[in-house]
């Protein structure tokens, strides 16, 4: 793929509720960044999560962010229509042999934790499967029990060697600087879930690379999940994007604004008799 001409950001939503005031930090601030350096921004429907990513929130991102005044170039990418991208880059990686099929429940998990947790407070897996005999895994997998795929963070860091991610704080006009990431401490990362072909971390990483991302500009919840990312890039052999992650918008308790804790949405403000002046303005816009 050739150079871009010009940088390439996005927004990339996941439809599993009405988007609220946090996304509308995060699409302004990437619309106003853009135009800033002269680039584009794309907008994603990241709607990989087919049982909580509902058509009527499809729309309402398209309602919402029209409202605000923002445009994206079409054609949209919604991620639920090329499934088949992700499962390529899933094979690739088991063809490296740096995934293998876990069983496990989540409780299961927890019961065999020795108390170590990943950055987002989980249980690290403690490789139960990865320890199966391969017999084992094999008539499992024979049978149709539901199956995960996870990452051999061993094998996968020992295949890559030495990972960089590429950040630029506080704006993405900032110099970039290098650091060393720390995918390590996600250990056995799930890449395949058991309800879809993929995952948050390898449709993430492929999307980026196929529509030519420049610069991921995102919130800080997702900084450290940046380490699997810049891994998967180059296990898969895709351009790494220089990263900048903003602050969070909070509630009164200081907590970030959450869907499943039922944040007010822009719909809710909207039908209260909020503009999208007033949104912009409380937002600092």
């Amino acid at each position: 793929m050739s150079e871009p001409s010009q940088p390439i950001l996005r927004f990339a939503p996941s439809p599993n509720g009405r988007l609220h005031m946090g996304h509308a930090y995060s699409a302004l601030l990437t619309d106003r960044w853009a135009k800033d350096m002269g680039g584009i921004v794309l907008l994603r429907i990241e709607d990989i999560d087919t049982k909580r990513c509902r058509p009527e929130f499809v729309a309402g991102v398209f309602e919402d962010l029209q409202w605000l005044g923002l445009r994206y170039p079409e054609p949209v990418r919604v991620q639920s229509q090329h499934f088949d991208d992700y499962r390529k880059a899933a094979e690739t990686l088991k063809s490296k042999d740096l995934l293998y099929p876990c069983f496990c429940s989540r409780s299961e998990i927890r019961a065999a934790s020795d108390g170590g947790t990943d950055p987002e407070g989980a249980p690290l897996y403690p490789g139960t499967c990865k320890h199966r005999y391969a017999a084992k895994r094999t008539e499992k997998l024979v049978a149709g029990v539901p199956v995960q795929w996870r990452i051999d963070m061993g094998k996968a860091i020992e295949t890559a060697g030495e990972i960089f991610m590429t950040e630029a704080m506080p704006t993405p006009q900032a110099a970039p600087m290098r650091r060393i990431a720390d995918p390590v401490r996600w250990g056995d990362v799930v890449l395949v879930r058991k309800d879809t072909p993929t995952s948050y971390h390898i449709s993430v990483v492929v999307d980026d690379a196929l529509q030519g991302v420049t610069h991921v500009t995102r919130g800080m919840d997702l900084y450290a999940a940046t380490d699997i990312h810049v891994l998967l890039q180059k296990l898969l052999g895709l351009a790494t994007p220089i990263y900048t992650h903003h602050a969070l918008v909070t509630d009164e308790a200081k907590e970030k604004l959450s869907k499943s804790k039922g944040s007010e949405s822009l719909a809710d403000l909207r039908a209260t008799g909020w503009s999208a002046t007033d949104v912009k303005a409380a937002l600092g816009f």
